[in-house]
């Protein structure tokens, strides 16, 4: 019986300790003098690392400063990505997630979230040549292979949404475009943001978008559960970048106007 209370007085130490470690990121971020900001380095218009340049670059890397400098904090960047976005989190990986989260119901089980910053639909992207997607309607046919990228919110929705053709998730290191380029499938999906980078870098690639909303998804920064003052801080973060037209500004600069949540 004394085990037994023992192992369980434990246990209940370490989740108070947990908890207490949690509720106080605001102080430590400030205490610290640092900022941890989980980014996908392959974000184009986002998060995105130039790999001529190495340099990151994005609405996101612009707005991750500017949160710094309202705390009057330096940043550091922790490599991430959509797959290993809730396990960085909660591990204490990084500070806040800062790279255009879309937020899932699956994801607001296990994280919390600002109100919405960005908001896009669904798009494809298939080749110039492409006779076998044309249209939207061209999509869900029997024998057309539609990739998407394992962990985005691409993946639910079009494993949902296909009733006829076949979806292939497309894993790191291999990328949606390889697959394209080398015919292994017909289109891929994907949102805003990722299509510009096709768009404004390879002439062979063509978005097909859909004719009316398909699956518009907001997306907002992301935080471990548990920890009110923080999300309310970084609440606040948003409504200020709304208010002060410093959210719009960042995204005319990449490009984003046209998905700018604004209320």
């Amino acid at each position: 019986m004394n085990r037994f209370r023992s192992w369980t007085a434990a246990l209940v130490g370490l989740a108070l300790a947990a908890t207490m470690a949690q509720a106080q990121t605001l102080e430590r971020v400030r205490s610290s003098g640092k900022l941890r900001v989980c980014i996908w380095p392959d974000y184009y218009g986002v998060t995105y690392r130039n790999p001529r340049t190495q340099q990151l670059g994005g609405i996101d890397i612009d707005l991750s400063a500017e949160l710094a400098r309202d705390l009057n904090v330096g940043v550091e960047y922790v490599e991430s990505s959509f797959p290993r976005l809730v396990g960085d989190l909660n591990a204490g990986h990084c500070d806040v997630a800062m790279f255009a989260v879309g937020m899932l119901p699956s994801r607001k089980e296990q994280l919390a979230f600002t109100a919405p910053y960005l908001q896009s639909d669904i798009y494809g992207v298939t080749t110039r040549a492409s006779r076998t997607v044309r249209t939207w309607a061209d999509i869900d046919q029997p024998g057309v292979l539609v990739a998407v990228q394992a962990g985005t919110f691409m993946e639910p929705v079009m494993r949902d949404a296909l009733k006829q053709a076949r979806m292939v998730v497309v894993r790191p290191p291999a990328t949606r475009e390889q697959e394209l380029e080398a015919g292994r499938v017909d289109v891929f999906m994907t949102d805003y943001p990722y299509s510009r980078r096709l768009l404004d870098n390879a002439d062979w690639a063509r978005l097909v978008a859909p004719p009316k909303p398909f699956s518009v998804l907001p997306y907002g920064y992301a935080v471990r559960q548990g920890d009110p003052r923080w999300l309310a801080r970084l609440d606040e973060f948003v409504a200020s970048i709304k208010r002060d037209d410093r959210l719009l500004a960042a995204a005319r600069k990449h490009g984003l106007a046209d998905i700018v949540v604004t209320r």
